[in-house]
């Protein structure tokens, strides 16, 4: 489905590019409405150049969706940010539905879920939510908004900073390419795996981990920031 532009007296329509952006914007927010968002962290996450994220996000701001603060960022509306999880609960619900419903492997579903979800109504996306069990979370642990826009804001520490020697429970994984959950489904950290983080070495950039009921493995600082737990029950 392709939208007609964003109107501020038309808040019900909006380009597929439109929910793009506003998608990105809440992601990197990371539960920090206040927080403002870099056009640099924008640009990478979408893989547009500087100056068509400049030139979008002062359109977004003259549309309301957005507050925009020269050389230093921008941060989402009300309405922006009501739009923007609408976006990720399509989203998320499509990646689940693709892992439990189609048999897709969690590190195909991204990709696929980046298409579908301009392309599906909130009529179908609700029937999914229905069958799927009213799920709080998708395949790689992150929270899917409510049908309201409500998200749940709970933050977990990751390997590299959670508590040593204590078992953990593996919640989310904050990297959605598909190497990097290939790697981590290889070596056995996938949401639900109990770990245990035995030592984090600096010299060697390292975090030594045992997998309960699994091996021992080894990961760099960068990929165990990635990786998010709590305190297993």
């Amino acid at each position: 489905m392709v939208f007609a532009p964003w109107k501020r007296d038309n808040p019900a329509v909006a380009t597929s590019t439109v929910e793009d952006y506003l998608k990105c914007i809440l992601t990197e927010q990371q539960g920090r409405p206040e927080a403002l968002v870099t056009m640099g962290r924008i640009g990478s996450a979408l893989g547009v150049a500087p100056g068509t994220v400049t030139a979008m996000v002062k359109t977004l701001s003259d549309s309301g969706l957005l507050e925009y603060e020269p050389y230093s960022g921008v941060r989402l509306s009300e309405a922006g940010e009501k739009l923007a999880a609408h976006v990720l609960r399509r989203h998320r619900l499509i990646e689940l539905f693709l892992v439990e419903i189609l048999g897709l492997d969690w590190s195909e579903v991204h990709a696929e879920a980046e298409l579908l979800e301009h392309a599906v109504s909130e009529r179908l996306i609700d029937r999914i939510d229905e069958m799927l069990g009213r799920p709080a979370v998708d395949p790689h642990g992150d929270p899917i908004p409510t049908r309201e826009g409500r998200i749940d804001g709970a933050s977990f520490p990751s390997l590299l900073v959670c508590r040593l020697d204590r078992e953990q429970r593996v919640v989310r994984v904050g990297d959605q390419s598909s190497d990097f959950l290939r790697f981590l489904e290889h070596r056995g950290l996938v949401p639900g795996s109990r770990v245990v983080v035995e030592a984090r070495i600096e010299a060697a950039d390292s975090v030594e981990i045992s997998i309960l009921d699994g091996d021992r493995v080894s990961l760099g600082f960068r990929a165990a920031s990635k990786v998010f737990v709590e305190v297993a029950s």
